[in-house]
């Protein structure tokens, strides 16, 4: 057993020994304000894992903590299912998807009528007319599909400023700019030793006015028409023998264009088929003009196109049709062609007389008034465009 025992209290102390107080010590530091969470974000490009469009969305996330979902085009059905399972069992502040593929844009617009996750789009097209370009009996629905994805989505990244007016329109509560930029740099001398390597390995005399196009040789039926027809058919109408023209590019309209070629084809007419995007301003060095062929419609006048920032930091002087790109972005670096389409006679005449009768003092003039750079390609100026656009969308959201 424990024995409790008590103290006895001391006596009170007399007034005279009672010591002064204390002066009153300084507050307690306050305790540190918890760290705000990251946000989570998800992101997907609707082309695929690995591509340019990937490649350009990564850097305009660049100052966010990102989760990649690699979407597979090869089966767009499963990577529905696999974005629906992801916002459903998982919790993001915002996903963001670059393309306007119907399966990721109808995962996203799922997942916001049930409330779990807003959305941003970013697209450098205009869907509908798209489509119905290509499919004019589901051109409608298309149509439907982009005004919905806009309305449903916080905010939209269009790659022209037409866009943005466009997705405005459609109802979307916020929009912002980005116009694209060469996710690959060349210096001078680097764009040199390309030109030099590139010309060689074609046959290409160093005094040979090219005109090059570079892209997706996607063949539309309609209208019989691919990227490069443009180039190839309007050289066939010419007799000289110191231009050619050089097509990068893979897809089906290749064949049409081996056969549209003829004898020219490897004499004044190269086609290389696809390079790998980090090769694309080497094969632009090798060229003098730039083919930007667009129509001027619904689908061509709201485009900028990825291959018009490369093809300014390559240093080309560009060749289109009367789009607005060619006024808003010209100081007199452009050619405008007549006519509504690349493939109309109108158009593919008047370029097949440029290429008859051009020069190199005529090159050069156009060089001289072709900007070291523009802005509107300016890829700093972007990241901190859209740094500070998702910003403000996930503050909304809190």
């Amino acid at each position: 057993m424990v024995e409790e025992t008590t103290t006895p209290a001391p006596p009170p102390p007399s007034p005279a020994a009672t010591p002064a107080p204390a002066p009153a010590s300084a507050p307690a530091p306050a305790e540190p304000a918890p760290a705000k969470a990251a946000p989570r974000l998800l992101a997907f490009a609707t082309k695929g894992g690995g591509t340019n469009e990937e490649s350009r969305l990564r850097d305009l996330l660049s100052a966010f903590e990102v989760e990649w979902f690699n979407f597979d085009r090869s089966s767009k059905f499963a990577g529905f299912r696999q974005i629906c399972k992801l916002l459903k069992t998982r919790r993001f502040d915002l996903a963001i998807m670059e393309g306007t593929g119907l399966a990721g844009g109808l995962a996203l617009m799922w997942s916001r009528i049930l409330g779990r996750c807003r959305y941003v789009v970013s697209s450098g097209d205009a869907v509908g007319p798209w489509v119905g370009s290509v499919r004019p009996g589901l051109g409608w629905i298309f149509n439907k599909y982009e005004r919905w994805l806009c309305r449903l989505a916080a905010g939209f990244i269009g790659w022209t400023p037409y866009l943005v007016g466009r997705a405005l329109t459609f109802g979307c509560p916020r929009a912002v700019t980005a116009a694209g930029f060469a996710l690959h740099s060349r210096t001078p001398a680097e764009i040199a030793e390309a030109r030099q390597r590139l010309r060689a390995a074609l046959g290409i005399k160093d005094d040979t006015i090219v005109f090059g196009i570079v892209g997706s040789l996607a063949w539309n039926k309609r209208v019989e028409f691919c990227y490069g027809w443009e180039l190839v058919n309007a050289i066939r109408l010419t007799d000289r023998r110191d231009i050619a023209v050089v097509v990068v590019g893979d897809g089906a309209g290749l064949d049409h264009l081996r056969l549209v070629a003829g004898k020219d084809l490897g004499q004044r007419i190269h086609l290389t088929g696809g390079v790998p995007h980090q090769y694309v301003l080497d094969y632009m060095a090798a060229m003098d003009v730039a083919s930007l062929p667009q129509s001027v419609d619904g689908v061509g006048s709201f485009r900028y196109t990825t291959k018009i920032s490369e093809y300014v930091a390559a240093r080309l002087p560009v060749i289109t049709g009367q789009i607005p790109l060619a006024y808003d972005l010209d100081t007199g670096w452009l050619w405008r062609l007549p006519g509504n389409a690349p493939w109309e006679p109108a158009y593919v005449e008047s370029l097949g007389q440029l290429m008859q009768t051009i020069t190199h003092a005529d090159l050069q003039q156009k060089l001289n008034q072709l900007p070291e750079s523009l802005p509107e390609f300016d890829r700093a100026s972007q990241i901190h465009r859209i740094t500070n656009f998702m910003n403000d969308l996930l503050g909304s959201a809190r």
